[in-house]
């Protein structure tokens, strides 16, 4: 063996004189619930074999996990963009929300803003520990369309006839008085 004192002039041709030989293996490997991107596995005893018969060592097995197109990994809890409309977020509505085991209904209160965020707890994913759940977070977003038809754009008209007052009036009279 090269390194132990002697010189092997004639190697083995199947281990080149290493006492151990490279192969592949499948290994079949349970995966945690509750996993993250660049989780080590560890196998023990599965690495390579040790020098000079020596007992192998460990294999790592590094997760990969895909993103979901729905759910997006906040820490431990999952967070879902839901769409909402102008009229659904000014008035309240029941919303069906999507959850990794089917839908539920949330309630939009009236008056909704673009990206307030409802929790349901107990129902992200589970933590590695197996023993609990994250939360699933919803932030709403108003869906505001590109383009109007003739009928959209009279009942804008109509609504902003309605609804008085500039939201902006309070803060521009704080940046003017702000200045000196």
């Amino acid at each position: 063996r090269p390194g132990a004192g002697a010189v092997i002039e004639d190697p083995c041709p199947t281990c080149a004189g290493q006492g151990r030989l490279r192969e592949l293996k499948k290994y079949r490997v349970n995966i945690p619930a509750g996993v993250k991107d660049g989780s080590r596995i560890r196998l023990p005893g599965k690495g390579e074999a040790g020098l000079r018969g020596g007992p192998p060592g460990d294999l790592y097995v590094i997760t990969h996990v895909t993103d979901s197109p729905v759910f997006r990994r906040k820490g431990e809890n999952f967070e879902v963009e839901v769409p909402i409309t102008v009229a659904e977020a000014l008035r309240g509505a029941d919303v069906e929300v999507p959850t990794l085991h089917g839908t539920k209904k949330l309630r939009v209160p009236g008056g909704t803003k673009h990206g307030t965020v409802q929790r349901l707890r107990g129902e992200g994913p589970p933590t590695l520990n197996g023993k609990s759940r994250g939360d699933i977070h919803y932030r709403f977003v108003i869906d505001v369309p590109r383009e109007l038809t003739d009928e959209q754009r009279a009942a804008v008209e109509a609504l902003s006839s309605v609804i008085n007052g500039n939201p902006r009036e309070a803060l521009l009279r704080q940046a003017a008085g702000g200045r000196s």
